[in-house]
């Protein structure tokens, strides 16, 4: 962990990222709702451009957590996905996706929240080190960090359990 320190600091809004989609027939399921694989997808891209930025290179998806779907999205809904960093280690990176549904005044309605974990990659696909630490601002982001390392501690017991 000392190395850590020893990196220069990104702060999280450096790389905040955001996206916008207009729901489409091709992104509607049978139940005439946004298909969850495209939700996922979505979350996925947006998920790794949010760690690219902070990371300044390339990543690959290791974990996706707390995928829930706490509601449903029509067509010609619009679609916001953001993306934050929430935790950084020595080569890994969490990132939180929040999803929602915005409506025509702007209101946006949360319809998921995920949290994904990335490592930085070389171009031989070899894991690295996140060249940039997380400078954390607010307490907000404090408490997203302190969570993101229970998280992190809940996935290496997963791992160690076979999950």
């Amino acid at each position: 962990m000392e190395e850590n320190k020893k990196r220069p600091l990104r702060k999280v809004s450096f790389s905040k990222t955001e996206t916008v989609h207009i729901l489409k027939y091709a992104d509607i399921n049978g139940a005439d709702r946004l298909y969850g694989g495209t939700l996922l997808s979505w979350i996925d891209d947006i998920g790794a451009l949010t760690a690219i930025r902070h990371a300044g290179m390339d990543v690959t998806t290791a974990a996706i957590d707390n995928l829930v779907f706490k509601k449903g999205a029509k067509k010609n809904d619009i679609i916001i996905l953001t993306g934050r960093v929430t935790y950084v280690g020595s080569s890994s990176m969490e990132v939180r996706v929040d999803s929602y549904v915005e409506g025509f005044d702007g209101m946006r309605t949360p319809i998921n929240r995920a949290y994904l974990t990335y490592v930085c990659i070389d171009e031989n696909g070899t894991p690295v080190q996140v060249p940039f630490d997380i400078e954390i601002e607010t307490e907000s982001e404090r408490a997203e960090y302190e969570a993101a390392k229970l998280r992190k501690k809940n996935r290496i017991y997963r791992r160690k359990e076979g999950f």
